[in-house]
């Protein structure tokens, strides 16, 4: 039996664990907070992202080690990666934890993105409106402000509590998501790009696929990252649609929101998928089957039996006490044609509220 480590023990280690049980894969989460989602399905290992100690005990356990999200200690990462396989790397996951050093990377791999610029005390903008950004830690929203006309950067850098990026506002038509994945043996699968809503720099639904969107485009965008990153695992890459063409937002080096409808939407999962790539496996079929859409349950717990009572419908809960702004759970709905799906949809979105 395989066992892999998992940094982080949240929602998406919980589905990577359940995911690892038909596969024979056994996992084992590093996370400080008592009690996390992950715990229900995979062994913990109490620690913080940066501890040498549970560091260690993960590294003994396991014969491969990946993340769960990006915002872990780095060095840690790397000090790990000198005792097991780390999948993807630590030079990946620095990178997208630096929102400048993302920039610059996907840049560098011929990747468009929107106009930045980094932080000074000189009054700067963009004409149409700027949004400057934490360089790390900020998600969901979270650490960055929105100025139209001059902006002190170095002001906002103070009212934000570290090093930001200013970045152009960029007038897109709607915003897409491709995710992908690149095996050991430098095998790609892409899965179809799909659709997302944001409110409040909350994702709050994905539809997929998503009608009309450039596949061939994104399936070479992201193939290059993975290529010149020597990446293994799956990446996710958040796009606006501008004029045509794509450009790109953000990057995730791991499984990704946008990508739970492929549990029931897809031959094979992400979760599943991500896996098989960092264990060396044969990756699977990224076909979708229909049209799906996912949900997410965010801050309060509609009624479950309600959703599902909706044909097509699956709910995911993560085990997290509900509370504003916190995705506790999502629900997809599954159709065979996308009338079908969007009228699941709809219904869904009447009991979310």
């Amino acid at each position: 039996m395989t066992t892999v480590g998992i940094v982080g023990g949240g929602q998406l280690g919980r589905m990577l664990a359940l995911a690892g049980v038909p596969l024979g894969v056994r996992c084992v989460c590093l996370e400080p907070g008592a009690d996390p989602p992950a715990a229900a399905v995979a062994d913990v290992v109490r620690g913080a992202y940066g501890d040498r100690t549970a560091l260690g005990e993960l590294a003994r356990r396991c014969d491969v080690v990946t993340v769960e999200l990006e915002h872990v200690d780095v060095d840690g990462l790397a000090w790990l990666a000198e005792r097991v396989p780390v999948r993807p790397g630590p030079a990946a996951v620095a990178l997208a934890q630096d929102r400048l050093l993302e920039k610059q990377a996907l840049q560098d791999a011929g990747v468009a993105t929107a106009a930045f610029a980094t932080a000074g005390p000189s009054p700067r903008g963009f004409p149409g409106g700027t949004i400057v950004k934490r360089r790390t830690g900020g998600y969901d929203g979270r650490g960055q402000v929105r100025v139209d006309g001059p902006v002190d950067v170095g002001a906002v850098e103070a009212e934000l509590g570290g090093p930001c990026i200013a970045e152009a506002v960029v007038a897109f038509s709607r915003e897409v998501s491709v995710i992908a994945a690149r095996g050991l043996d430098g095998a790609v699968a892409c899965y179809p790009v799909v659709e997302n809503h944001h409110v409040g720099g909350i994702l709050r639904e994905t539809v997929a696929p998503a009608a009309g969107a450039d596949q061939v485009a994104a399936e070479q965008l992201v193939a290059n990252l993975l290529e010149a990153w020597s990446y293994v695992g799956v990446l996710a890459v958040e796009l606006f649609e501008v004029e045509g063409r794509l450009v790109a937002n953000e990057v995730a080096p791991r499984v990704h929101n946008s990508g739970h409808w492929t549990i029931e939407g897809a031959v094979t999962s992400q979760f599943e998928q991500h896996l098989r790539a960092i264990c060396g496996l044969p990756l699977g079929d990224p076909s979708p089957r229909g049209h799906s859409a996912m949900v997410n349950l965010i801050g309060v717990l509609p009624p479950v039996a309600d959703l599902l009572a909706v044909p097509g419908a699956h709910v995911h809960l993560y085990g997290k006490a509900p509370r504003p702004a916190r995705k506790i759970g999502h629900v997809t709905v599954h159709a065979s044609g996308p009338a079908e799906r969007d009228a699941r949809l709809a219904r869904v979105r009447e009991i979310v509220g």
